[in-house]
């Protein structure tokens, strides 16, 4: 039991990150574990946040959906979490996985302003409307709330089930354009490591450094969230594009590129921070696609995506995503090519990789459930 439950809580701490080019909902933890009648379990429950990630890959249609977890600090002694609980989420916080705050609400609504997310509460928010008009857009603030195969969401407004995400602010543009350092040691989110922490894969083999949270804003002047200081400016923050893979059809994993950092996708690259594919390939697959199989470098300055073939078979790049064969254009090894606006890098038929905006998921297949590896008596599930 003690086992499986740790396994699922790696599992889904590979689904919560605070890069602002990953996450893809913002959550209240404090809240979302002490919805009981998600399983009609015990008073307070990490597992929950699993069952309500698991929601939103469901409704996005996407595999390994990270969402942005603000964190109450009494939850770090919170007596009704287990000891192993209380380790996992202290272990988030000193990583910078999530932030860990005093008043985790105002932060929440803060960050999915800046950051033109989704919001994952029961809470209405009424009379916020003013200073965050976007509250009344439909599918803007979700209720995760029970169904008959695990959590469902209703919009506040307007119905429906489907999250929605909007513009970032310009105050949003404008702090996700520099980079900032806390003066306080050791700060987890904005430290001398980049802060951000970092972003796992299902397995937590293929880590991947994270560009830094939104600061906030305190009277105008961008502040640590966590520890209330005056942020300092340090420079451009260094241009990002989001990739993303697809593979029979379904979007498997988003990755963000840097200029400091290629990144090597393949079926187990050797790499820190390379993208693993293996999991989610069938044999024929396995045997074609070498460990390592591309390398994508973002030009510095220019802002070109560059692909470049590591493999030992070979690549092929489908102009503006066409999938006619007369149209594939073959990459053999160590060749490279600049991605123009649509094109899709293709590993093996059925295995894709573009810019995550132009790549969207057919749903052939279901997402991987972070609650895999979860007991089956910590899921009791309420009756249709």
């Amino acid at each position: 039991m003690r086992f499986e439950i740790s396994k699922v809580l790696d599992a889904i701490e590979g689904r919560v990150c605070t890069d602002p080019s990953l996450a893809r909902a913002v959550v209240d933890l404090a809240e979302v574990i002490r919805w009981q009648d998600l399983d009609g379990g015990r008073p307070a429950s990490l597992l929950r946040l699993g069952m309500v990630i698991d929601a939103l890959s469901r409704q996005l249609e996407e595999d390994s959906v990270p969402v942005y977890a603000i964190v109450h600090r009494a939850l770090l002694s919170d007596a009704d979490l287990t000891s192993n609980e209380r380790m996992v989420v202290r272990r988030w916080a000193d990583d910078g996985l999530v932030e860990v705050l005093d008043h985790p609400g105002d932060r929440m609504l803060e960050v999915a302003d800046l950051l033109g997310l989704p919001v994952l509460s029961r809470v209405r928010f009424d009379g916020l409307g003013g200073r965050y008009p976007w509250l009344g857009q439909a599918g803007r603030v979700l209720a995760p709330v029970p169904g008959a195969g695990g959590p469902v969401f209703i919009a506040h407004v307007g119905g429906g089930q489907s999250p929605a995400s909007g513009s970032r602010s310009p105050a949003g543009v404008k702090l996700l354009a520099r980079q900032w350092r806390c003066p306080e040691s050791g700060c987890a989110l904005f430290g001398s490591g980049g802060g951000g922490g970092a972003f796992a894969d299902l397995a937590r083999v293929d880590r991947a450094p994270a560009g830094q949270p939104p600061p906030a804003l305190r009277k105008g002047v961008p502040t640590c969230p966590r520890h209330g200081a005056r942020l300092g400016d340090t420079g451009p923050r260094p241009r990002t594009e989001v990739l993303a893979v697809r593979i029979g059809g379904l979007i498997r994993r988003r990755f963000a590129l840097t200029e400091a950092q290629p990144v090597l996708v393949g079926r187990a690259p050797d790499s820190s921070g390379g993208v693993v594919l293996g999991q989610w390939l069938n044999d024929e697959a396995r045997r074609w696609i070498s460990r390592s199989h591309v390398r994508f470098e973002l030009r510095a300055g220019r802002g070109e995506v560059v692909v470049t073939d590591t493999s030992t078979n070979g690549s092929g790049v489908r102009p503006g995503g066409s999938m006619a064969e007369p149209d594939r254009i073959a990459l053999a090894p160590q060749q490279s090519r600049v991605l123009a606006d649509g094109d899709l890098v293709e590993l093996y038929p059925g295995v894709q990789i573009g810019r995550a905006a132009e790549l969207a998921s057919d749903a052939k297949f279901s997402p991987n459930s972070v609650m895999a590896e979860a007991p089956t008596m910590a899921m009791r599930l309420p009756r249709p």
